[in-house]
């Protein structure tokens, strides 16, 4: 068998493999570092979401925690308007620190 000799320093690639590939390249990472840039917007915009969508929420229970207050405590005052308007109380109130009496039949006027 005999054995082959070969000259590396005679083979050549063609020009056209050489010029094209670094443009691709660069077009290549162009577009990976676009996407990564639009990839990292859209995780913070997600993440910015959701944290304003828990903190919106936690707005909104401590919101309806007071409207459940506010609407005992306009109940209470309900209740309590309405106990003191009965007529018993106004005429202890009368005649107990105003010093009203009952009129007598001769001092009531009717006017027509």
């Amino acid at each position: 068998m005999g054995m082959v000799k070969t000259d590396s320093s005679k083979l050549t690639f063609p020009g056209h493999l050489g010029t094209d590939l670094a443009p691709r390249r660069m077009d290549i990472v162009k577009f990976l570092m676009i996407c990564m840039v639009l990839l990292t917007v859209v995780s913070i915009f997600h993440v910015w979401s959701r944290f304003r969508l828990i903190e919106l929420n936690l707005q909104i229970g401590e919101s309806s925690r007071q409207l459940k207050e506010l609407e005992q405590e306009q109940k209470r005052l309900k209740l309590e308007a309405e106990s003191l308007k009965t007529p018993a109380r106004i005429e202890i109130i009368a005649k107990r620190d105003l010093g009203m009496i009952v009129p007598q039949e001769q001092q009531v006027i009717l006017v027509k």
